[in-house]
């Protein structure tokens, strides 16, 4: 993994190395081994280098092609880049590396913007062809690597983290509503293309673009989430099991040591397991697989972390934080991320990455993906049940509400009825009338709530269009829109801030692919979800994880956050007086309610702290 910067100036604006070396310079976490620029008219082009794949002098980047006919700079992996080295020599191509960022030249050098369904990685990158003068960029399927972009002092600017953008003194800085406000409303992150700071923008998961010598852009989606097509698939379980043991297979490629993060659950289990299983295969039965894993006492997942680790005789390394440990790592973490995070979880993801790095490990696996393509979360379930229901499937739907309830507790008769309820007014909103009067009581309840001001609700007249709330729509909102963009930004600022690549195998998009083109029941049925994956790791993975119904997620104990040890930072934060004069919160409600809370384990109210207490250490960091 590496950081990148390209620019094009425009209209005689100042020189490209103008932009580049200041934008450049506040990447090196992303690339403490290596650095370079590349400087040609109009075109300027940064680099800093994380090398995993082919270590010696031969992967320094901004890269040219052997003609000098094209120049590149990539943060990422192709991971299939050996298959794809020995397609390119078949056709006529020579090679002076080992590693992917040639062979990713060379692809475009063959086959043009046609190069992109090729690839199997994780990307962002910018090539200058020298032939044509036009920059060719795209970012990943999935949007694992970032990229954004603006226009600054007549140039356009691309660059891995905001704070490259931010080095620029001719940006003029200000808070980007559109994206702050359903922050502070909801918690909602990164489901726009637009960030924090007005006029920065990421670009588009799954896009790619040119841009001419006059500006000109032009930007195009080049892949997009299959149709269900489930008559095309036959013996799913092994299927799956085929391709997951690749992707880990692939994701083991690496010239420096790479380790795994693991929980108790079943995505980052899979991972382990099958590492273990390439490992043996290899012959490698001498090297232990590195893990890592974070320990909480009120989240206790020891006994399945330690059934997996009997497996596959795993090192284990444990991260153990408490909340205030975890509260102080705001700071450090608001500038890794240059926007605000979600939750205490990404002190955790922060601090855990510390760890990997400080144990040498520069190459990190987990199952990152898996709730969001495998319906993870227990709110899908419901969406399963919407989903017969819808069909006119009552009886399959009261049978899986029962199934389901007599393993997790409840009433099936409530559940039902609390479902029929939700096809009548999910119905209602299919109306345009109705979302509005729904829109406009949730401004209303916004603000009886009181601590927002105008700025920060919704407009009145942005009435949001009707989605469907079966589990398949659900499922594409998750992983292209919410929370699924969140959780990968999450995962790349934690871990480039300590100069680790994180890779994925659960979103290798062969597997994506594969199973939205299933039906629902391949991922919920009866109490179980992620039933494929379950089904697939038969054998593979310790039963006690495969078998277990609850879900525990990442923990972090943000209930706390109230109390005596953390509640007066909170406090300072959200009540000071550049909050006050921001003009966007009631500071003497806000300052009630947390009175009123104090010590206490208000989730609600501890939620909403921490948002307000994010926005404005962001703010007060960047001077706004």
């Amino acid at each position: 993994m590496c950081g990148i910067v390209a620019v094009r100036t425009l209209d005689g604006a100042q020189t490209a190395a103008a932009f580049v070396n200041p934008m450049v310079g506040t990447l090196a976490h992303r690339g403490p081994d290596d650095a370079g620029v590349f400087f040609e008219g109009d075109v300027g082009l940064g680099f800093k280098r994380l090398a995993i794949l082919d270590l010696s002098a031969t992967g320094h980047q901004p890269m040219p092609s052997a003609d000098g006919s094209a120049v590149l700079v990539f943060n990422g992996e192709i991971f299939n880049y050996v298959e794809l080295r020995e397609e390119l020599r078949a056709l006529g191509h020579s090679f002076r590396s080992t590693g992917d960022a040639e062979v990713l030249l060379h692809a475009y050098l063959q086959w043009g913007v046609d190069c992109l369904p090729r690839c199997n990685g994780e990307w962002a990158f910018v090539i200058y062809d020298r032939r044509t003068g036009s920059l060719f960029g795209a970012r990943d399927r999935f949007g694992i690597k970032p990229l954004y972009h603006a226009c600054v002092a007549g140039a356009l600017v691309w660059a891995s983290e905001i704070k490259a953008v931010l080095a620029l003194r001719d940006l003029r800085r200000s808070i980007n509503w559109r994206a702050a406000g359903p922050y502070l409303l909801s918690g909602t992150l990164d489901h726009l293309t637009d960030t924090f700071f007005a006029g920065v923008q990421a670009v588009p998961a799954g896009s790619a673009f040119l841009v001419g010598h006059d500006g000109r852009q032009r930007a195009w989606r080049y892949w997009s989430l299959p149709a269900p097509d489930a008559a095309s698939v036959t013996d799913p379980p092994a299927s799956f099991a085929e391709l997951f043991e690749d992707a880990v297979r692939i994701r083991l490629r690496s010239d420096v040591p790479l380790g795994v993060c693991l929980s108790g659950g079943l995505d980052s289990t899979a991972v382990i397991c099958a590492m273990d299983r390439v490992r043996r295969s290899n012959g490698s039965n001498g090297q232990q697989v590195t893990a890592f894993t974070y320990h909480h006492p009120n989240f206790d997942e020891r006994r399945y972390v330690d059934a997996t680790v009997n497996r596959t005789g795993a090192k284990v390394h444990w991260l153990e934080m408490d909340h205030v440990a975890l509260w102080d790592l705001a700071e450090p973490v608001m500038r890794a991320h240059d926007e605000p995070v979600h939750t205490l979880t990404a002190m955790v993801g922060y601090e855990l990455m510390r760890m990997i790095a400080g144990r040498g490990i520069k190459v990190i696996l987990n199952g990152q993906g898996a709730d969001e393509t495998l319906a993870g979360y227990d709110s899908y379930f419901r969406a399963a049940w919407y989903s017969d229901l819808r069909r006119g499937r009552p009886w399959r739907a009261w049978s899986e509400i029962r199934r389901y309830t007599a393993v997790h507790g409840g009433a099936s008769r409530r559940r039902l009825v609390a479902l029929v309820e939700h096809l009548v007014k999910t119905e209602l909103r299919r109306t345009e009338w109705y979302r509005t009067l729904a829109h406009q009581r949730q401004r209303r309840r916004a603000e009886r709530d009181g601590w927002f001001r105008d700025v920060a609700l919704p407009a009145p007249d942005d009435v949001p269009p009707f989605e469907a709330p079966d589990l398949d729509t659900i499922l594409r909102r998750s992983t292209t829109v919410d929370p699924l963009p969140l959780y990968l930004r999450v995962e790349d600022r934690n871990s480039m801030a300590h100069s680790v690549e994180v890779r994925l195998p659960m979103l290798d998009y062969r597997l994506v692919e594969f199973l939205f083109r299933l039906a629902n029941d391949w991922k919920i049925r009866g109490p179980l979800n992620k039933y494929l994956l379950r089904e697939a790791m038969r054998g593979r993975i310790p039963e006690i994880v495969r078998t277990r119904a609850d879900k525990m997620g990442f923990p972090s104990p943000f209930r706390q956050l109230l109390d005596g040890k953390t509640f007066d930072a909170v406090f300072d934060l959200v009540t000071s007086r550049r909050a006050r004069e921001r003009g966007v919160y009631d500071s003497t409600r806000i300052a009630r309610d947390l009175e009123a809370h104090r010590d206490s384990s208000n989730g609600e109210i501890a939620w909403r702290a921490f948002r307000v207490a994010q926005l404005e250490l962001w703010a007060q960091l960047h001077g706004l």
